[in-house]
């Protein structure tokens, strides 16, 4: 009897001593449960232009969020070297984002949607500008709360408009630097005795990764060049190339020692792609920039205040929160997705629905000497990082050419934290940037089913970016075969799906079905399916003087998508790891790739959102165009081609060329403003088209006459 209840006395006073803070011996107290620490700083107000609806006025915050990412939170735990970080008293590792926000003057009257928009290498490329777009008011008269905020981590602060996010530089445990291969593709545009680091067409302009070394006789450093990416490499010798700045005159190769720049003998020549492979020095933690934007979106969304006390501008303000990035930024949208950072540091969900525009791929932020600045070409950055991460979205997807499963969604379905989701693609998804394996098996032969919380849509006959209208096309027949630019276009398309997802997150209101092409009905096709119909005869103003377009001739080029082999050490389905071979090894083994059906008649594309560009054509807006320099294979960088219809049908029928006359489809100039005021007005009753837009559309058809 009395044992058992010396035993019951002892738990009891165990629990006393517990419940005090003792740990049972009475002589220490319990370790206190650190929490990461966020600071608000504000370095400006100003007041934003006009005044919006019921909403009124806006004001413009300018500042940083000074934050901390806890190492060992099992949900930071995907980040790369975070555990090699520097880590300040409280244990945490620190960052320090940029930010930019639109807000009512008058929270009272905010919508309680917050809209994230990520910059796109550090840019932003939608800060509203109503005076100049008057149909961008339509997201502040909603009563929009927008940010800005940093998450790229290799931004310089090159102009005081780029937003910059401070990460940690990973360090070997002993505080030495760390190395590794990295490799760079230097791509001179014009001929020019040296190239800035880090190089690349889309990477050029980021902070580069110092060699570990000066000495480019060292192993694992070298130079090569090819014409193009299918080319074998040709060894350029070490002694014809430094880490070096130089100049044709004053400082002639081997120039002045950088780790910055490459001073090459005799030059670059702008006939070649240049590949750099060294060892490299320092790597940022880039993945910290996810959490950072994780944090920040949640404190803005949550919080009464930072941790000294400073208050949250959008207290109690926020009920819905959504996030949207364009192209790279879309990309890394996706891959916040992907890597479970959409699952707040409390459970919950950072944003309630995700617009990725014109983004098919994902974003290189989390490996060691990450890239996340990288794009994707036919030539250049082929096999550069962003190939391996999955592109379909469900959970359950199986890639049957890795072998892999699981999509995008697999870890925000595993913690209930996905979002409602919209991917928007445009024709250069698909011919340049690997878009089709979002649609299909991997091997092309069947269409994907989508997730319930997905809709995907294809904006017909369109490229990666431009407002479209024929006062976008450009021609310079030295750079592009055809006339450069696709007059359809999608920012109006892009407007209206951005308030028909508002109207899903917020008021639970069904969006517009999905709109892509399909193998099922033979609106997707392999490139070589492909049959154009006769464009000849026409000409185009090239700097006042009329310039004959050469005849249409479809190649048939595209970027393929090879699985590549990046070494043991990376993680490909997450983008992750330490890349150990570079360049990367090719498995032989391929994605299908397959791309819109044309219709024969017009050359305009089948399937997917058209606008009325599209539905009421001035010419056949096509998306790709070719690069006229001889000897380079390649498609235009993010360009389509337009090629004008024939005004009329005799012109037509004297040229050859098969395509409607616009004098055949409308007859008159009544008749084409007919067209694109019906065309608008059905745009608007399938949602795809606001109101406003359309008025638009048909008062430029009336402005601008095509036809007698």
């Amino acid at each position: 009897m009395h044992a058992p209840t010396s035993r019951l006395a002892a738990l009891l006073a165990a629990g006393l001593l517990a419940a005090c803070g003792g740990d049972g011996g009475g002589d220490s107290p319990a370790t206190p449960v650190k929490t990461p620490q966020l600071k608000l700083t504000i370095t400006a107000t100003e007041d934003f232009a006009g005044t919006y609806g019921s909403v009124g006025a806006y004001e413009k915050l300018t500042g940083t969020i000074s934050g901390e990412v806890d190492p060992a939170d099992p949900k930071n735990a995907v980040i790369q070297d975070l555990a090699l970080a520097p880590v300040n008293a409280n244990g945490m590792v620190e960052y320090s984002a940029d930010f930019v926000m639109l807000k009512p003057k008058d929270m009272s009257k905010a919508s309680g949607v917050l809209r994230y928009d990520a910059p796109n290498r550090g840019n932003i490329l939608t800060m509203l500008n109503p005076a100049a777009t008057p149909s961008d008011a339509v997201y502040l008269e909603r009563g929009y709360v927008l940010l800005y905020s940093a998450w790229q981590g290799d931004v310089p602060k090159s102009t005081a408009a780029r937003l910059t996010v401070t990460v940690p530089v990973a360090k070997n445990k002993d505080g030495s630097a760390i190395t590794g291969p990295y490799r760079s593709e230097l791509v001179p545009n014009a001929a020019t005795p040296a190239m800035t680091l880090p190089g690349g067409v889309f990477n050029g302009s980021m902070i580069p990764y110092e060699p570990a070394s000066l000495d480019n006789t060292q192993p694992g450093y070298s130079l090569t060049r090819r014409a193009n990416e299918t080319d074998a490499r040709i060894l350029v010798p070490a002694s014809d190339w430094k880490f070096a700045t130089c100049d044709t005159s004053a400082n002639p190769f081997p120039g002045t020692a950088s780790g910055a720049s490459i001073c090459l003998k005799g030059g670059f020549d702008p006939k070649y792609l240049y590949e750099l492979v060294y060892v490299a020095k320092d790597p940022k933690v880039m993945g910290v920039g996810l959490a950072a934007l994780r944090d920040t979106v949640s404190f803005f969304r949550k919080a009464a205040a930072d941790s000294a006390g400073t208050a949250n501008p959008l207290a109690g303000r926020i009920t819905h929160t959504i996030g949207q990035g364009t192209s790279q930024s879309g990309n890394a949208m996706k891959t916040f997705l992907h890597l479970g950072f959409n699952q707040a540091l409390d459970g919950g969900k950072v944003f309630d629905g995700m617009f990725a525009h014109v983004a098919a791929r994902q974003t290189n932020i989390n490996t060691r000497f990450a890239v996340p600045g990288g794009g994707g070409g036919l030539r250049t950055d082929h096999t550069a990082f962003g190939q391996t991460a999955p592109r379909g979205l469900a959970a359950d997807y199986m890639d049957d050419v890795s072998g892999r499963q699981g999509g995008v969604m697999k870890r925000c379905a595993a913690t209930s934290t996905c979002p409602k989701f919209f991917l928007g693609l445009s024709g250069t998804e698909f011919w340049q940037l690997q878009g089709s394996p979002v649609l299909t098996d991997a091997y092309g032969q069947r269409d994907l089913a989508q997730p319930d919380n997905a809709r995907i849509y294809y904006y017909a006959s369109t490229q990666h970016g431009g407002n479209g209208g024929t006062a976008s096309i450009s021609y310079a027949p030295a750079r592009n075969v055809y006339p450069a630019g696709t007059v359809v276009h999608f920012t109006d398309t892009f407007r209206a799906l951005f308030v028909a997802l508002e109207d899903w997150v917020v008021r639970g209101t069904e969006p517009p079905a999905s709109q892509v092409p399909k193998l099922a009905d033979g609106t997707l096709a392999r490139p070589d399916q492909l049959v154009f119909p006769t464009m000849k005869g026409l000409t185009w103003n090239v700097g006042g003087t009329p310039t004959a377009i050469p005849d249409f001739n479809y190649l048939g080029r595209y970027n393929s998508f090879p699985l590549f082999d990046f070494g043991p050490q990376y993680v490909p389905q997450d983008e992750s790891g330490i890349a150990t071979l570079l360049p990367p090894y090719y498995t032989g083994r391929d994605y299908a790739i397959l791309v819109p059906q044309v219709d024969a008649t017009t050359g305009l594309t089948k399937a997917g959102v058209k606008s009325v560009e599209a539905r009421a054509p001035l010419g056949t807006s096509i998306e790709f165009n070719y690069v006229a320099t001889p000897g380079i294979v390649d498609l235009s960088n993010l360009t389509g081609s337009f090629i004008p219809f024939h005004k009329t049908e005799a012109a037509r029928i004297a040229a050859g060329d098969t395509r409607p006359s616009l004098e055949s489809l409308y007859g008159t100039q009544a008749g084409y403003v007919a067209a694109v005021t019906t065309a608008a007005n059905a745009l608007v009753a399938e949602r795809l088209l606001l109101q406003r837009d359309a008025d638009l559309r048909i008062q430029q058809a009336v402005a601008n006459p095509v036809l007698p």
